[in-house]
């Protein structure tokens, strides 16, 4: 899975705006305290605010604020806010492509590539970011020896 800029900075961004303080934070603080490029947040914002997640008001005592419980927003909520499915093959779902010969049996490999992710990513809250702690499942993952290598 290619985590791209704008998924982590949307998730950074909420996670931010699930420590804030009550009341509307500027985007411009947000982006600030992140290291974000402004206009790109805006755009997130956005897109994160039409998926029910974030809500605004202008002017200026105007922001942003989550509009769920921290408790409450996954990290896979975020990423379809800002890109869609969380796995897809050539933008179709992998429960509706099929194959033919040696690789007939891919469509299963798709299939649990989404289910393993979803294992995780909708299992993390920005609760459990903010508090730095994840859940049994992700915290699992983590353990494992070739967990932080690259490959």
């Amino acid at each position: 899975m290619r985590i791209t800029a704008k998924v982590d900075y949307a998730v950074r961004a909420a996670a931010e705006l699930a420590c804030a303080p009550a009341g509307p934070v500027k985007g411009e603080a947000v982006a600030a305290s992140q290291d974000i490029p402004p206009k790109f947040l805006e755009n997130i914002l956005a897109d994160l605010r039409r998926a029910g997640l974030v809500a605004s008001q202008r002017g200026a005592v105007g922001g942003y604020w989550l509009a769920k419980p921290a408790d409450e927003v996954t990290v896979a909520d975020i990423i379809r806010a800002v890109e869609g499915p969380l796995a897809d093959v050539h933008g179709t779902p992998p429960e509706t492509v099929e194959y033919r010969g040696a690789a007939t049996n891919l469509q299963s490999v798709w299939v649990a590539t989404r289910a393993a992710l979803r294992s995780i990513l909708e299992n993390v809250t920005l609760d459990d970011i903010v508090a730095g702690t994840l859940p049994p499942a992700a915290e699992q993952f983590l353990r494992q020896p070739d967990a932080w290598s690259r490959r």
